[in-house]
């Protein structure tokens, strides 16, 4: 089996999404994967360079005022030595963000996220679930609670802490780690097959 190794770089104001950053890193290391969190506001060089050789990137930040926050976009724009390396050409993407309302114009972070993407020419791996909490028989407790397609998102109330972060929205971003593991599996394995 190869274990793919998938990065996760996140920034966290609040600690609310350092809760789903480690959700998705438990994911992912469930399904076999070798991760490494790095918070892109404290990023160092040999971090970048882990960003660099990893199979898979798993983008992170808090909505704020529609977008993602100014650290991530501090990252986001220092990303462009790679875009001119090519460093992450044809790696796998995938994305989470957390806000205060149930929208919050969470979505405009993970197209913000699929942009930077594909401006890097990496393949974005959606969620994958159907949405929950839409029927009579649905709960708060369903998985992707929230209805979105491109990552995973989490509501946190705006007076609560990080213990505050939903079960749902935990189990969901677990989810998210593990699909861009498995994703990322047969990614690098087919990878082998074509050059053998």
């Amino acid at each position: 089996m190869t274990s793919p190794v998938v990065a996760i770089a996140y920034h966290s104001g609040y600690g609310h999404t350092t809760v789903v950053a480690e959700a998705v890193r438990a994911g992912a290391a469930d399904a076999g994967a070798t991760v490494h969190l790095i918070k892109v506001d404290e990023i160092t060089d040999a971090e970048w360079e882990l960003l660099d050789a990893a199979d898979a990137i798993v983008f992170g930040s808090p909505t704020y005022m529609g977008t993602a926050s100014g650290a991530f976009h501090v990252f986001a724009e220092a990303s462009s030595k790679r875009w001119f390396a090519k460093s992450w050409h044809d790696k796998l993407a995938a994305g989470f963000t957390n806000s205060g309302s149930k929208s919050g114009d969470k979505l405009h972070t993970l197209q913000f996220f699929q942009t930077l993407a594909a401006q890097h020419a990496m393949h974005w791996v959606n969620l994958g679930l159907m949405p929950g909490w839409n029927s009579t028989q649905g709960s708060e407790n369903d998985l992707n609670r929230l209805g979105f397609f491109s990552g995973a998102a989490a509501q946190t109330n705006s007076d609560e802490g990080p213990e505050g972060v939903h079960k749902a929205d935990i189990a969901t971003a677990e989810h998210l780690g593990r699909r861009i593991t498995e994703t990322a599996r047969v990614f690098v394995t087919g990878r082998a097959a074509v050059a053998a």
